[in-house]
């Protein structure tokens, strides 16, 4: 994680020990905790794209909704230019937090009301944010049409979201969020639910927004080639935990820890799930130890008892007992 000092300007987006657990269980059942973000903390900065990248149940959308507010966390602090906004704004966040951090959601036949024209879906976060009056509105919305390669523009503004394409409400949906003139785009899975012919489109527009605007980009997704084609960086989640984290190119390269390695496997072979992925359920690890212990093929007995702590390897770190002192002592 970058260091916050006096001497630099600090990260667009810094996250320390981000924590939230949800109860399980009912009226005739005993509750338990499931704790779905575990001690998360990253650094994001302004046009750098960062990729959370994990199986479905890895945490990576309850990241994304801890980071846009919408459920609070259990623990830990989310600073935005160095300043705490859970300190600062406590129960909810404010409008101008709302305008600076905006979501692209997985699902662009969900996330536009299809009673309303797309000029209505543009029009309601310019005048709210105060990006724009009564009176230059339309030509607004015009240029986040234009900005969003939706040629002619004028041709999709009085358009409901039941008459474009999967991969046009997608960008009308990127467009709306562009309307607030963010720093940080969070998009959840942009591309899973377009036909592979559209994806590189939609990619190459968040590539030139991150690029040409530097907008900051946290994507998440279980598609490691979307994520290596967008992302400078990738964190790998399992069970709520970065168990690697690195520049892209090199975790796709050399992955380190065993479960980074299982993942692009699987991605690099359509037919092959991932162990428990086609149940929905995903062996446990040991109480006390590794939470991949159960699933580990290079598992060790400490592994069993003891959890690891995030080893530092050049350029990248990974928490896993085969890089520690003792483990790389027995190797030589």
């Amino acid at each position: 994680m970058t260091t916050i000092g006096a001497s630099r300007r600090p990260p667009l987006l810094t996250v320390q020990s981000l924590r939230k657990e949800f109860s399980s269980g009912g009226i005739f059942a005993r509750s338990t905790q499931l704790v779905a973000v575990n001690n998360v903390t990253f650094s994001l900065d302004r046009g750098e794209g960062v990729a959370l990248v994990g199986e479905s149940g890895s945490g990576k959308s309850t990241i994304a909704r801890l980071l846009l507010r919408l459920i609070k966390p259990d623990g830990g602090r989310i600073l935005l230019d160095g300043t705490d906004v859970l300190a600062r704004e406590p129960r909810k966040a404010s409008m101008a937090y709302r305008g600076r951090v905006q979501m692209v959601f997985q699902d662009p036949f969900g996330s536009l009301n299809p009673v309303h024209t797309v000029a209505h879906h543009l029009a309601r976060p310019l005048l709210r944010h105060g990006k724009a009056g009564k009176g230059d509105v339309a030509a607004r919305s015009v240029a986040l049409l234009k900005t969003v390669g939706l040629e002619p523009p004028e041709d999709f503004l009085h358009r409901h979201p039941y008459e474009l394409s999967g991969g046009q409400r997608q960008r009308v949906a990127v467009a709306r969020a562009l309307a607030v003139e963010p720093d940080l785009l969070v998009a959840d899975e942009p591309t899973s639910m377009l036909d592979v012919s559209i994806r590189v489109g939609i990619l190459n527009l968040l590539a030139r927004l991150k690029k040409d605007r530097r907008l900051a980009i946290l994507l998440i997704t279980h598609d490691l080639a979307s994520a290596r084609y967008l992302a400078d960086r990738f964190l790998v989640l399992y069970r709520g935990r970065v168990v690697e984290a690195g520049p892209s190119r090199d975790l796709i390269a050399s992955p380190a820890h065993p479960y980074t390695r299982t993942l692009l496997a699987s991605a690099s072979d359509a037919s092959r799930a991932l162990p428990g992925s086609r149940s929905g359920k995903t062996p446990g690890g040991a109480e006390t130890g590794c939470p991949y212990y159960g699933l580990c093929s290079e598992r060790m007995e400490v592994c069993r008892t003891v959890d690891p702590e995030p080893y530092p390897l050049p350029g990248r770190s990974v928490r896993c007992h085969l890089y520690s002192e003792s483990a790389l002592a027995l190797e030589r």
